[in-house]
């Protein structure tokens, strides 16, 4: 590895170690600061810390690689995804930083839960939780999955070493500067990430003779390569743009909703957010077209199309440049393993720890045990990430699918149905999850019955939704024919 290469990554985990340092002696004394910033986050590093958190490895890896081995038609995972990213900020943020204040000042997603239906606490707060740690590990493990192909790509080292690597800085910074140093460093890999995804783009392209030229060669490997269309069906298409259903239960990022400064900042960082997302989509397009045209080009071979990026940044660029680009990698993969990470540790102290165990658990108990269970749900999900086989895309659909089935309908009810009960909550939430497990499980999305893949979401936030309202007007036609049954005299 060239010695400007080593140097530029040396300052990256540096500057990601100082500002964990500068969290650490900030605001970490307590739990309301350790695990939610003291609800102090400005509308800049609200939208990018989410942002960042969001796209992860799977916006310069998975995304990329999908676009490069089949061409532009898998580019209505992005258009899905800004979709419900979009409603997300509409509908989910204003209301769940409103409602998480006004609840005692919830810290978590299943503390706002037990309290918005108090006849089924102990329930939500242990089912939610469960479901967030379970996730979540296999989430994490697919970032670390990223950092080993990082490693192992673009430095020739072992796969592992990159692993346990990316894990060990991330635990660093997570463990002792808590979500201010989580969202402060997802705003600067934020800007980082989106700086590389602009650039690369523009340099292949500088360097195959322009866009003319690209486009050229994209259509002699394959006419249909910049279509949206080709080999598209009704299943496929709704299974690609299906991803943006997942937004509005993703923990890690409606947790920036709840940590925001006020309800009145929400349409500031709203169009920051959304910006800086379509600008990151359509630079992880360019990579994966630009980047199958330039291989081609060049009469280079790729084995693992999910290392394009890596590919270009050692090719295109000086060394210091190429350590920047790289930083930029591993920006996107830290940024969201620090974010689940902090959200499974919050639920691990707060919602069963503090729940179950310890009620009256000191403040600086509660941190300690939230530092703990960080390192914990790292060394699980470094275990599960010990396969150098893990495609970084699958392991996140599976996890995302998980989330939002498990989450969405279950948030956006409760944010927006009066009506909604805390028996329909948790038999929403267990359906939720069952439906996508059972649903892999099966193999039944990678081929339902001959019609190809079903995205499991589909099957999972649609049963969710309607288990919620069936159950919940179940409940209140029981709850009204006990109120109107006559007394016996």
């Amino acid at each position: 590895m060239q010695s400007g290469t080593l140097i530029t990554l040396a300052l990256y985990f540096l500057g990601m170690l100082g500002i964990g340092l500068y969290a650490w002696r900030k605001s970490t004394s307590d739990s309301a600061g350790y695990m939610l910033g003291g609800r102090q986050l400005s509308p800049a590093v609200a939208a990018l810390s989410a942002g960042a958190s969001d796209m992860s490895g799977w916006l310069l890896l998975g995304l990329p690689g999908a676009l490069y081995a089949s061409g532009l038609v898998e580019a209505w995972i992005g258009i899905g995804l800004f979709i419900g990213a979009l409603l997300n900020w509409i509908i989910v943020a204003p209301r769940l930083r409103e409602q998480t204040e006004k609840l005692d000042n919830c810290l978590t997603i299943p503390q706002f839960l037990a309290r918005r239906f108090p006849d089924k606490t102990l329930l939500l707060r242990s089912i939610s939780a469960i479901v967030i740690v379970l996730f979540f590990t296999v989430y994490t493990a697919a970032g670390l999955v990223g950092g080993g192909k990082l490693f192992a790509s673009a430095f020739g080292q072992d796969y592992l070493l990159g692993v346990w690597l990316t894990a060990g800085v991330v635990l660093a910074y997570t463990m002792f500067g808590g979500f201010l140093a989580v969202s402060l460093t997802d705003f600067i890999q934020g800007c980082i990430m989106v700086v590389a995804l602009v650039l690369m783009p523009i340099v292949a392209l500088s360097d195959l003779g322009g866009w003319a030229a690209t486009t050229n060669i994209l259509t002699e490997i394959d006419p249909g390569q910049l279509s949206l269309t080709k080999g598209l069906t009704l299943v496929g298409f709704l299974s690609a743009t299906a991803w943006g259903l997942g937004y509005f239960g993703q923990p890690h990022i409606i947790v920036r909703f709840m940590a925001i400064r006020s309800v009145k900042d929400i349409p500031t960082a709203r169009t920051i957010g959304m910006s800086w997302m379509g600008v990151s989509l359509l630079g992880a397009i360019g990579v994966a077209l630009a980047g199958r045209a330039y291989v081609e080009a060049n009469g280079l071979t790729l084995d693992d199309p999910e290392t394009i990026f890596i590919l270009l940044a050692d090719l295109l660029f000086h060394p210091l440049i190429t350590g920047f680009l790289l930083a930029a990698l591993l920006a996107a993969i830290m940024s969201t393993i620090s974010s689940q990470l902090l959200v499974s540790s919050a639920s691990l102290t707060e919602d069963f720890y503090r729940a179950f165990f310890r009620r009256e658990a000191s403040e600086t108990e509660l941190v300690t045990v939230g530092r703990l269970a960080v390192a914990v749900v790292a060394i699980l999900a470094g275990l599960i990430a010990l396969d150098p086989n893990s495609q970084v895309l699958g392991l996140v659909a599976n996890a995302w699918a998980g989330f939002g089935a498990a989450f969405g309908p279950l948030i956006l009810l409760s944010l927006c149905w009066s009506r909604m009960t805390g028996t329909g909550a948790v038999a929403g939430l267990l359906t939720g999850a069952l439906v996508v497990i059972g649903w892999i499980a099966m193999g039944w999305n990678s081929d339902f019955y001959g019609l190809g893949g079903v995205y499991e979401i589909i099957p999972g936030f649609i049963l969710s939704t309607l288990t919620i309202v069936l159950v919940s007007i179940q409940v209140d036609k029981g709850y009204e024919s006990s109120a109107q049954e006559p007394q016996k005299s």
